[in-house]
């Protein structure tokens, strides 16, 4: 919902900093595989509790997202390079919830709920894209993609919205968990919705 803005916002810095790493030979694909390995750590971090360096490997994570697709648009954008970055992300958005329910077990029910979440937005958007991609629809709305995005009330902002808040408060984790998890469900059905629509012909 809004990941659109605040590309408004956080674009031109990274347009920068992308040239930079760029025409200093680092490639996209090297941010993308550095930015999952912080990505894990921060999920690592979660397991042993510690919340503050979890906090800040996963806005590692989320920064060396936003370097990669600068550095790419920079060097030249690549099929490979699009699919490592969504298949990272979504492998990266799985194992933060895993990394909380191994340090507080009381708590995974709601870690596997949200995990459950997740596999809703993430179909119901690489499904979309898929199709999308057949018919020769684009958009860049969020920026310039290597697959159609399809929006919804839970995308990228909101989910690191989460992932802040669990760190900052992770006694209320369960509660976290099950409203945002719901709340993905919501935008699963509108996405479902905007298929059967956009495809039903």
């Amino acid at each position: 919902m809004l990941d659109a803005r605040l590309r408004q916002i956080v674009d031109p810095p990274l347009v920068r900093a992308g040239a930079w790493l760029a025409g200093r030979g680092v490639g996209a694909d090297a941010v993308t595989v550095a930015g999952f390995a912080l990505g894990l750590g921060g999920a690592a971090a979660l397991a042993l509790q510690a919340y503050g360096a979890a906090l800040v490997l996963i806005a590692l994570n989320r920064l060396f997202d936003g370097l990669d697709g600068a550095v790419a648009r920079r060097a030249g954008p690549s099929d490979l390079g699009g699919y490592l970055d969504i298949t990272l992300d979504f492998v990266f958005y799985g194992a933060i919830p895993l990394g909380f329910a191994l340090g507080r077990p009381e708590d995974a029910l709601a870690a596997a709920f949200l995990v459950f979440s997740f596999v809703g937005t993430g179909t119901s958007f690489l499904a979309y894209a898929a199709i999308a991609a057949k018919r020769g629809l684009t958009t860049e709305l969020r920026g310039p993609k290597s697959l159609y995005y399809l929006g919804g009330l839970t995308e990228g902002t909101e989910t690191i919205a989460l992932f802040v808040a669990i760190c900052l408060w992770p006694d209320a984790f369960a509660w976290l968990a099950w409203g945002f998890g719901a709340l993905c469900w919501v935008t699963t059905a509108t996405r479902v919705a905007a298929a059967v629509r956009a495809f039903r012909q």
